[in-house]
């Protein structure tokens, strides 16, 4: 060993030996977690979610879906949900769980394959909770208020809905179709455009 090697070896206070072992221990570390995960190359972003913006509307796509107070099947159940089809709000995500938000305000952990993309909207959920009776909400034949009513439909059903401009959200409630003010539906951001 030269002398300026020996002169850093005390100045750092480590024996050689030492050193020599964490070298081998950060190697050793490194190929373990380069190869631990089957599939996966150096390059390669570590999964951690969908990918997909947060927040986020979905539906639930059963008629039995279990609101659990963790993200996994060791978290007691919460809340059972019996309605197919019902908007609820993507806030957070963990594995293959998502943690989401009802009209109500109400939020749980859902296992990612009960939910659906298909995006559905509650009418005036919030006019159910006032105690006065909930208004009837038009669907529209065009997206104008002077257009003519198709149905009237009440608080609280679920609409499917296919479009939305921000104003207005192309929509259908059983075999009607048409137009229903976005400001009257949970399940859509104010001003969101899709199609």
């Amino acid at each position: 060993m030269t002398e300026s090697a020996s002169k850093h070896r005390k100045r750092a206070g480590l024996p050689l030996a030492r050193l020599r072992s964490m070298a081998v221990a950060a190697l050793a570390a490194a190929a373990f977690f380069s190869t631990s995960a089957p599939g996966r190359t150096d390059d390669s972003p570590p999964v951690v979610g969908s990918g997909l913006p947060v927040p986020r509307f979905v539906s639930l796509k059963s008629d039995r879906v279990n609101l659990r107070n963790g993200p996994g099947t060791d978290y007691p159940t919460g809340w059972v949900y019996r309605r197919a089809g019902l908007p609820v709000e993507v806030i957070k995500e963990f594995e293959t769980w998502r943690e989401v938000r009802d009209a109500e305000g109400a939020t749980g952990w859902v296992l990612q394959s009960l939910l659906s993309g298909r995006r559905t909207g509650l009418v005036l959920p919030w006019a159910r909770k006032s105690g006065t009776p909930a208004p009837l909400v038009p669907i529209m034949a065009s997206d104008s208020e002077h257009a003519g009513v198709i149905v009237n439909v009440e608080a609280g059903v679920i609409a499917d809905l296919h479009s939305c401009d921000g104003r207005w959200c192309r929509v259908t409630v059983d075999q009607y179709s048409g137009y229903i003010e976005q400001k009257k539906l949970w399940g859509v951001y104010e001003g969101e455009t899709f199609r």
